[in-house]
């Protein structure tokens, strides 16, 4: 199986976005909007979340995908790169979840 990381995506998703959006689904999304690539996260993750709850690992892994694809596609339609979300990931990492759960209620 070949290893396929987020930079990985996030640079696919790149290399699409300048491309005709009638050649490319990811340039269609682009065109639309930040708002239409939202809701096309938030309706995959609504499977992701019912493949979860009724126990289907291999919808769980499918709809995972999807719902992968679809935050790179709405980050980059709303102009938030990738690296930004990856700092903030490491940034929270440096303390418990717990303690940094806590520290976001008190700002």
């Amino acid at each position: 199986m070949t290893k396929f990381s987020l930079d990985d995506l996030a640079a696919l998703v790149d290399s699409r976005a300048g491309t005709p959006p009638e050649t490319s689904y990811t340039a269609k999304l682009l065109s639309e909007g930040p708002a239409k690539a939202a809701k096309k996260l938030g309706e995959e993750a609504v499977e992701a979340v019912i493949a979860a709850v009724q126990g289907d690992p291999k919808a769980l892994v499918s709809e995972a995908a999807d719902v992968l694809y679809h935050l790179v596609v709405t980050l980059k339609a709303a102009g938030v790169p990738l690296d930004d979300v990856m700092a903030e990931l490491g940034r929270r990492t440096a303390q418990s979840g717990l303690a940094e759960k806590a520290a976001r209620r008190h700002t």
